[in-house]
C-alpha cells in the first residue's frame, strides 16, 4: 500500500485502538468545541449565486453518529468515491466511510468508463451518484454487460433523478441495494431517505400509490422533524404543495454572516414538495423553478420526467420565461438520443397525452448538451438565459 504526505496509515485496530484511548492527543488545531467552523462550503447556486454555508463539528457529529455504526463495516467494504470534496456530499461520503472503517477509492475526476473500471478492479461495495452520473454509468454497464458483482448498495441523491432512469438501473442491477437520499448543504447532508425495500416495493407493486414512489425522496430521517408549510408559513394536510421546512441537531441553516434558521429552529429550504399519507416525501424542485402559468403552478421536473420517456430523448430541461398573455410561458432544451431529434409536434403530443396541455411546451429547442453543475445539478438560471436569447 503506497504512502500519502502528510497522512498518517494505520490499521484497523490501531484506529479502534486510538479511538477508545482517553489520553490520545487530539489533532492539531482542535480546539474541542462543538461549535467551532468545521467547513464552509459554498451551495449549488442553482438557481441563485452561491453562498457559503457554514457547517459546525456538532452538526456533522450529530448527522454521522445518527445515521451510521461505528466501525460497523465489514473487511471487504470499499466504497467509491467520485463527488467533489468540496460538496456536501464527498464531505458525508469520507465522514461516514471512516466512522464506519470502510476503504474509500476516490475518482478524482469523474468519467463513466473510469468509474465502472474502479468499481470493478476495486472491489467497490458502496458507491453514491448524482442522477447524470448513474444515466451515464448505465450505459457504459449495459454496452459492455458488465455485471459489477461486488456493488452492494449504491446509494443517489443532488437533484431529481427522473424515475425512467432509476427504473432502468433497478433492471440493469437487480443484485444492487438502491437508496435514495435526499439532503442540501446547510442540513449537513441526507435528511430523508428511500430504502432498499422501497424501491424494490414500487418497482413491483400494482398500487399506483406505492408505485409513484420511485419518484420520491422516501421518509424523513427518525431523528429530524420535517414539515410542509404553506407561503404564511402555516403547515399544509397531506397531499398539499408548499415548502419543505425542517429541524434538527444536524441542520445548520447558516451562512456566512446570516442565520437563515428561525428562532425555534426550523429551517426553509426553499424547495417546493409535498408529503403522502404515509409520509413519503416528493421533492418537486426550487420554489424559483415553479412555473406559474395562468394562476397555475408548474413542477419544471413533471414535465421533463415525461420528456425523458419519449425514446427520442437523452436529456432534458424545462423552464418558464416571461409571457404577456399567461404570465409566464414553458420552454423546454432537449438533447436528443443517438443525436436524431424527434419532431417537436411530435414532443408536444408526447407531453399532452401524458399531461394536461397547460403543461406542454410552447416552444421545444434541441441542443447539443444542457449546462450542469459539476455535482450534476442542472444550472437552470443558465439554461433560462440560454433559451431567452436563444
Amino acid at each position: 500500500m503506497g504512502t500519502v504526505d502528510g497522512i498518517e496509515l494505520v490499521t484497523r485496530d490501531e484506529l479502534l485502538a486510538r479511538a477508545c484511548d482517553e489520553g490520545a492527543p487530539s489533532p492539531e488545531g482542535w480546539t474541542g468545541d462543538p461549535d467551532a467552523i468545521a467547513v464552509l462550503l459554498f451551495t449549488s447556486g442553482t438557481t441563485g449565486e452561491p453562498k457559503a454555508a457554514v457547517l459546525r463539528h456538532r452538526h456533522l457529529v450529530s448527522y454521522v453518529i445518527t445515521t451510521v455504526e461505528f466501525m460497523g463495516s465489514s473487511e471487504d467494504d470499499a466504497a467509491l468515491v467520485s463527488v467533489p470534496p468540496y460538496h456536501v456530499a464527498g464531505i458525508s461520503a469520507v465522514l461516514t466511510s471512516a466512522y464506519s472503517g470502510r476503504r474509500m477509492i476516490q475518482l478524482a475526476s469523474f468519467d463513466p468508463e473510469s468509474w465502472v473500471r474502479l468499481a470493478r478492479d476495486e472491489g467497490v461495495t458502496h458507491a453514491m451518484l448524482v442522477p447524470t452520473m448513474l444515466q451515464r454509468i448505465l450505459d457504459v454497464v449495459e454496452e459492455a454487460g458488465e455485471a459489477l458483482p461486488d456493488l452492494r448498495l449504491l446509494s443517489y441523491g443532488g437533484g431529481r433523478m427522473p424515475v425512467p432512469i432509476i427504473e432502468r438501473a433497478l433492471q440493469a442491477l437487480p443484485h444492487v441495494d438502491f437508496v435514495n437520499a435526499y439532503g442540501l448543504t446547510e442540513t449537513s447532508s441526507t435528511i430523508s431517505v428511500l430504502g432498499p425495500e422501497d424501491h424494490r416495493a414500487a418497482m413491483a407493486g400494482d398500487d399506483p400509490a406505492v408505485r409513484s414512489r420511485l419518484g420520491s425522496v422516501g421518509r424523513p430521517l427518525p431523528t429530524l422533524e420535517l414539515e410542509i408549510r404553506d407561503p404564511a408559513g402555516r403547515p399544509v394536510a397531506d397531499g398539499e404543495r408548499g415548502e419543505v421546512w425542517v429541524r434538527g441537531e444536524q441542520v445548520s441553516g447558516e451562512y456566512l454572516g446570516r442565520q437563515a434558521t428561525r428562532e425555534d429552529g426550523w429551517f426553509p429550504t426553499h424547495d417546493s414538495g409535498y408529503l403522502d399519507a404515509e409520509g413519503y416525501l416528493f421533492v418537486e424542485g426550487r420554489l424559483d423553478d415553479v412555473i406559474v402559468r395562468g394562476g397555475e403552478n408548474m413542477a419544471p421536473g413533471e414535465i421533463e420526467e415525461v420528456l425523458l420517456r419519449h425514446p427520442g430523448v437523452a436529456e432534458a430541461g424545462v423552464v418558464g420565461l416571461p409571457d404577456t398573455e399567461w404570465g409566464e410561458k414553458v420552454v423546454a432544451a432537449v438533447v436528443p438520443a443517438d443525436g436524431q431529434a424527434p419532431g417537436e409536434d411530435d414532443l408536444r403530443a408526447w407531453v399532452r397525452d401524458h399531461l394536461r396541455s397547460s403543461r406542454t411546451p410552447e416552444r421545444i429547442v434541441f441542443v447539443s448538451e444542457l449546462p450542469y453543475t459539476e455535482t450534476g445539478k442542472l444550472l437552470r438560471r443558465v439554461l433560462r438565459a440560454d433559451l431567452a436569447t436563444s
